[in-house]
This record gives C-alpha cells, sequence and structure tokens, in this order.
C-alpha cells in the first residue's frame, strides 16, 4: 500500500494525549494512532451514508397499509 506523509499540528493537550496512549502500548507509534482514528471514522462515516440511503429508500417506497402493531408482530415472528 502505497503511503503519503503529512505534517499536522496538535496542540500540547492533544500531543500528550496521543503520547499517552502510545505510552500505555495501545499503539506503537504516533501515526498508527493516527491512521485508527481515520478509520475508525471512515467507518462510521459510511454507516451514516447506509442509514440514509436506508432513509431514503424508505422514504420512497411510500406509506405502507401495515398498522404499527401488524409491523410489531410481523417483527416478532420473524417475518420481517
Amino acid at each position: 500500500m502505497q503511503t503519503t506523509r503529512k505534517s499536522i499540528t496538535f496542540t500540547d493537550q492533544q500531543d500528550s494525549w496521543i503520547k499517552l496512549r502510545v505510552e500505555k502500548g495501545d499503539f506503537t507509534n504516533d501515526s498508527e494512532y493516527i491512521r485508527e482514528l481515520v478509520r475508525k471514522d471512515q467507518a462510521e462515516n459510511m454507516k451514516l451514508l447506509e442509514l440514509k440511503q436506508a432513509i431514503d429508500e424508505g422514504l420512497q417506497s411510500g406509506r405502507s397499509p401495515l398498522k404499527i402493531s401488524d409491523i410489531i408482530k410481523k417483527v416478532d415472528n420473524g417475518e420481517l
């Protein structure tokens, strides 16, 4: 995998936090910690995108003829 070197700036408090995480052994170096944060952000954004798409799909599908109690019964019976 190709990598790109970046220069970023942190506050003293943020730098201390990163160093603490590395010193505790959670990460081997600063870069590993930052990459993990980026991966988590990417995963969260993908989940959000999928949720938005599901909401849009639901809104476009129109109104259901079922009552909420009918839907709950179907879910309880494993039909939905």
